[in-house]
């Protein structure tokens, strides 16, 4: 963005959590007060839950999951949406023009299941009612924390008229397929080995098309 490559960001989340740094509390407030001067310097990026960041707020227990940790993560998560200009910007979902960020993807099947029909056409009531939806509803694999349209067959929401993307599934190379961009490139294996390419989509959110990679 310093070099006007893009306009805006967004992250995805999954902040907290590395293969057996459990214990490492440093590199969490490490972690997250990186993400915190983020949102300083740049304070319209929007952010999107991810499940291992929720995993701490909601008290559940997941791979990866630090039992030391807890307090250092839900503090630093409130400062980092204390930060925020407007605390809506951490969210479960966001859409900037024709393209829809979550954390795993919303699908077409949890909409139908836990939207208000009289809602399904309308893509920014259906934002609004699953941003204000709790772990009752969002802990389990179908919500758009959890989801995984890379190995679901399933009907994606918008299809047709919205792009989404997600990370969450960790993929070699940032891949459009559908309506879907996958962009978990930074996720690493048990050594720490980058999986991915550890790029970032540059992405055209009127037309939807993935116009460059920085």
């Amino acid at each position: 963005m310093k070099k006007n490559k893009a306009q805006r960001a967004v992250c995805l989340m999954d902040i907290a959590d590395d293969w057996r740094q459990q214990y490492n509390l440093d590199l969490y407030m490490q972690t997250y007060d990186a993400a915190i001067k983020f949102a300083k310097d740049f304070p319209d990026t929007l952010w999107c839950y991810g499940n291992h960041d929720l995993s701490y707020l909601w008290q559940k227990k997941e791979s990866g999951y630090s039992p030391v940790a807890p307090r250092i993560v839900c503090e630093k998560l409130r400062i980092l949406r204390e930060t925020l200009p407007d605390e809506r910007q951490l969210a479960f979902l966001h859409r900037i023009d024709s393209v829809l960020f979550s954390h795993g993807g919303l699908s077409d099947e949890f909409v139908m299941e836990y939207v208000p029909g009289t809602y399904y056409n309308d893509a920014d009531a259906v934002i609004e009612t699953i941003n204000g939806f709790g772990p009752a509803e969002m802990w389990q694999d179908l919500s758009p924390i959890w989801y995984r349209p890379q190995y679901y067959p399933g009907e994606m929401y918008g299809s047709g008229k919205l792009l989404q993307a997600v990370g969450h599934t960790p993929v070699k190379d940032i891949i459009k397929e559908g309506n879907v961009i996958s962009c978990d490139v930074f996720s690493t294996d048990s050594n720490r080995k980058p999986l991915g390419t550890q790029k970032f989509p540059v992405i055209d959110t009127v037309t939807g098309d993935c116009c460059g990679l920085v």
